[in-house]
């Protein structure tokens, strides 16, 4: 098992990046609210990670945070919810905010997250109750970070979205819904998260 990476950010395409360590390069999946605060490329970085094992692949997943890493994998053992699903999750709210939903039980809000429909919402609800890691308890908002942009910002956030779990059309109307001359890839992405849970 794959616990943690220390070495030097590689090449990064939301939310996929590569931490080279010792000359191997481990490609990484993340949650927007790491990717947003992963260093620079070619600067170091220390990453928690978490290996998931399939018939067809090994995916390992990485997050800055404990408490991003405690509550992904409470989520990966609700019924119904996979990784994909956890990861846009944590994509979409911050893991405060995520608490706070399951404690006021707020089902609308997690319905609009990707791939999170009003069944699946009430059984997260009732399952992470009493399943909230430890660790989340005093957790606080990401914020900040850069990437480096190697396509046009819209297309950069439109691709994110659609691997954290929008359909394409969905994807893109929301991408250009938000976007603007002067913003910046993560900026795209994070309006358009942000415009999925607003109430």
């Amino acid at each position: 098992m794959i616990g943690c990476l220390r070495g030097i950010v590689g090449e990064k395409q939301a939310p996929h990046v590569v931490i080279e360590v010792n000359g191997v390069g481990y490609d990484v999946e993340t949650p927007m609210s790491s990717f947003f605060n992963l260093p620079a490329s070619g600067e170091k970085v220390f990453i928690r990670t978490h290996l998931v094992v399939r018939e067809d692949a090994h995916i390992l997943y990485g997050f800055l945070t404990e408490q991003e890493r405690a509550l992904f994998r409470s989520l990966i053992k609700v019924n119904g919810v996979g990784p994909k699903v956890a990861l846009g999750i944590l994509s979409g709210v911050s893991v405060e905010d995520f608490c706070l939903c399951v404690s006021d039980n707020n089902v609308a809000a997690l319905v609009r997250l990707p791939g999170i429909g009003k069944k699946t919402a009430e059984r997260l609800m009732i399952e992470m109750r009493d399943r909230l890691p430890e660790q989340t308890k005093g957790a606080t908002k990401a914020t900040g970070g850069a990437w480096a942009q190697k396509t046009s910002a819209v297309d950069e956030a439109i691709s994110a979205l659609v691997a954290l779990g929008y359909k394409p059309q969905d994807a893109e109307k929301r991408a250009r819904a938000v976007a603007n001359d002067e913003a910046s890839s993560e900026q795209i992405i994070r309006s358009a998260l942000q415009s999925a849970v607003k109430k």
